[in-house]
């Protein structure tokens, strides 16, 4: 079992990085590829919001259903199934020439995702206990590690040769992953006993666990105010001076910047975790990512814009690992699998509401203020999770 674990952990983590950098070479760049190979040139912020969020609601709603087959059939068939998808819908995407098309392309995307998740929930059912927290801070570092080299090469490729060719190399990429999947990754799965249930009898189980329930509030409130900004970071780089012609390349330097930072982290923060406790971990990561987003409210240099963006990642990367780890930590082991697609789903739900937002304050204030609402929601959930913890302790002290 120690071979086995860390085996899996280390192929895994190669897995997810190919996923990762298949996903930023490409859709970090969406508002270009609206704007440059699909004719939108008025109220490209609320479409850029809209072609994000439509993938993650479609995601959001089957996540329960690929939770429910890889209980059943295992967690390794979901990594082949939505690997081989992803590859096939990112070589579609090349060919597609209008928004609508584009649309409905992207809630394909979400229907056949779920790499990553499937990954996060193999170590999490295939790893010891006590080793839980450090290898999701290990697997968080792989997203990250993807995402720092996925908009530099994305930017370079969509500067010289342009957005559409982007979605080809994600293609290559991903087949890599579901490869990946294929040949190496090894799963020990036992079949639930029994009469499998029903989605709703796994929301109403969780609905029995209230700690359980903070954290998918939890990964909901953390998942929108993050993505709020995710169809924005390209224009606001052009606005705080990147020229149009070298937006894709800035931005992807830009969006690297916070991957470089979880990647210096997220297994410190793991590590941390296990000694000081996954909630106290959590609480940081939402302090330092609340008054990292303030301080860039103020910031009209690039440069000054790209460290900020590092410092806000430093403590950002503490943040998924904990609620990854919290559920583990929570949830009875027969239902841990289910429980993590249940909060996959509160997270897509999230990053659907996210660009949403995003994309109509966009068009309507400026772009920096949105940063002042999303600091604010981050340091509002660290809030709420202190009063939580203050009211959970009062038994136990009158007592």
């Amino acid at each position: 079992m120690e071979f086995r674990w860390k085996r899996n952990l280390f192929i895994l983590w190669i897995g997810v990085f190919f996923c990762g950098m298949a996903y930023t070479l490409s859709i970090p760049f969406i508002p270009l590829f609206l704007q440059e190979e699909l004719g939108i040139q008025s109220e490209l912020e609320a479409w850029s919001g809209v072609t994000f969020s439509v993938g993650f609601l479609s995601s959001a709603l089957i996540a329960p259903y690929w939770g429910s087959l890889a209980d059943k059939y295992g967690r390794k068939p979901m990594l082949i199934r939505s690997g081989f998808s992803l590859c096939a819908v990112y070589f579609i995407t090349f060919f597609v020439h209008d928004p609508y098309t584009f649309i409905a392309v992207r809630i394909l995307q979400g229907l056949m995702a779920g790499f990553i998740p499937a990954a996060i929930a193999l170590v999490g059912t295939n790893t010891p206990d006590k080793q839980v927290g450090y290898a999701l801070g290990v697997m968080s570092t792989a997203t990250a590690t993807g995402g720092i080299l996925g908009p530099l090469v994305g930017g370079v490729l969509s500067h010289w040769v342009g957005t559409r060719e982007c979605f080809v190399v994600s293609g290559c990429v991903m087949l890599i992953s579901a490869a990946i999947a294929v040949i190496w990754v090894k799963e020990v799965h036992e079949k639930p006993k029994g009469t499998r249930p029903s989605v709703w009898e796994d929301m109403k189980q969780a609905a029995g666990n209230k700690r359980l329930m903070r954290v998918f509030s939890m990964t909901l409130l953390v998942a929108t105010s993050v993505m709020i900004l995710e169809p924005l970071l390209t224009l606001y780089v052009i606005e705080i001076g990147g020229s149009a012609k070298g937006a894709s390349l800035s931005s992807g330097i830009i969006f690297s910047a916070v991957g470089v930072a979880t990647v210096i982290m997220g297994s410190r923060w793991g590590i941390i975790g296990q000694r000081i406790g996954y909630d106290k971990t959590l609480y940081i990561g939402l302090i330092g990512g609340g008054i990292g987003n303030l301080l860039q409210l103020g910031t009209h240099n690039l440069i000054a814009f790209g460290v900020l963006r590092f410092s806000y990642g430093l403590f950002f990367a503490a943040v998924y690992p904990a609620l990854n780890a919290l559920i583990v930590q929570y949830a009875d082991n027969e239902f841990r699998g289910r429980a993590i697609s249940l909060n996959q789903t509160a997270s897509q739900f999230g990053m659907m509401a996210g660009p949403m937002i995003g994309g109509l304050l966009g068009g309507w204030i400026s772009i920096q203020f949105v940063f002042l609402i999303t600091g604010a929601a981050l340091l509002g959930a660290a809030a709420m999770m202190k009063v939580d913890s203050r009211r959970a302790a009062k038994p136990s002290i009158s007592g």
